[in-house]
């Protein structure tokens, strides 16, 4: 196996698109996002054709130089269906991979196969463990390897769901996961994926910057440190600074939404969340306080350290107004690429 140092889940969105495109090249060079396009139920055949068509080519945009995953996991068959017939026509355009897994629709299983064969660029197979491993999923995993056909390049992504401080067997059942089911083929990619930030609610943030622990680095650090021989060659892998359910739900329409929103900073043991405004005459003043707090933490890393530190520094020095201390799509963005940056450099010191 040889495979990326770091695969993230990102939602196929502008604001994790904008975010991808912000590392540095350094940092870009190591990180192949599995790209996740939101649920859209009710949606006719020839507006969701058209959508899916505009993420597709928008995530490969920014993504054409190097390699990543696309899926769909909570659409119906139908949605599944149209999600790969959009990657063959994008066809040797996009660099994207199908993904598929154990469980799905025959109809998705089939025509990812057909896309991984006639453009060449590999399949993904998504093994879903949300809690103890049972063994069920591995006589599933191996009938798809031989339907696909060893011509067919192969990515294993583990998927671990949402990875919490509670859910102290995630390590192990992860690793009892890897030793079915990394037999079965040579895998061109194995990665173990996980989400830790948190659920965050309103009472959750009273009292100023929260420290949220992340349960998902642990997990990978008791994965990493087990001894199993191919570890080594096991990427890394997590929901960036969002919660695993948030890739369920469908984006809300219009320019509602919640009168707050999140900063987020990542460091070595915690998630730092700092409640921002996205409404109300003193929005830009509390905002910044926010970014101050963040920036003087005795851990943040300075405003090189990648775009994401610099808006921060930027937000919490800028001038009066409201311009300049973002909202929720630029808290996303952001946040996301100082976690990104961050999580490359942790895994290679």
């Amino acid at each position: 196996m040889s495979g990326p140092l770091y695969v993230p889940v990102l939602q196929a969105r502008p604001h994790a698109a904008e975010a991808y495109r912000q590392l540095s090249p350094a940092v870009q060079g190591a990180v192949a996002p599995l790209w996740s396009v939101h649920p859209r139920p009710g949606l006719p055949p020839d507006t969701l054709t058209a959508h899916l068509r505009r993420e597709a080519r928008a995530v490969s945009k920014v993504q054409r130089h190097g390699p990543a995953w696309i899926d769909m996991p909570f659409g119906d068959e139908g949605q599944l269906v149209l999600l790969a017939d959009v990657l063959s026509e994008l066809g040797t355009l996009t660099t994207l991979r199908p993904v598929t897994g154990p469980g799905r629709p025959e109809p998705q299983q089939s025509s990812a196969f057909e896309v991984a064969r006639r453009c060449s660029r590999g399949l993904g197979i998504r093994v879903t463990v949300s809690g103890e491993w049972d063994g069920a999923a591995a006589p599933l995993v191996h009938d798809l390897l031989a339907r696909v056909g060893l011509a067919v390049e192969t990515d294993l992504l583990l998927d671990l769901g949402t990875v919490r401080a509670d859910r102290t067997d995630a390590a192990k059942e992860a690793l009892r996961a890897l030793d079915a089911l990394i037999p079965l083929t040579q895998w061109r990619t194995a990665a173990v994926l996980g989400g830790g930030f948190p659920e965050v609610t309103a009472e959750m943030m009273e009292q100023g910057l929260r420290y949220e622990p992340r349960a998902d680095w642990q997990l990978w650090c008791g994965v990493h440190d087990s001894g199993r021989t191919y570890v080594s060659s096991v990427s890394y892998g997590d929901y960036g600074i969002q919660p695993a359910r948030a890739f369920a739900r469908e984006p809300s329409p219009g320019r509602g939404g919640p009168a707050w929103g999140l900063l987020r900073y990542t460091i070595e043991e915690s998630f730092v969340i700092g409640k921002m405004l996205t409404r109300g005459d003193d929005r830009a003043a509390a905002n910044r306080a926010v970014a101050r707090q963040v920036i003087e933490l005795p851990e943040f890393r300075g405003a090189t350290a990648s775009a994401g530190e610099s808006w921060m520094r930027d937000c919490a020095q800028g001038p009066g107004g409201t311009a300049g201390t973002g909202n929720a799509a630029v808290w996303l963005r952001v946040g996301n690429i100082q976690h990104l940056s961050y999580v490359v450099r942790s895994l290679r010191a």
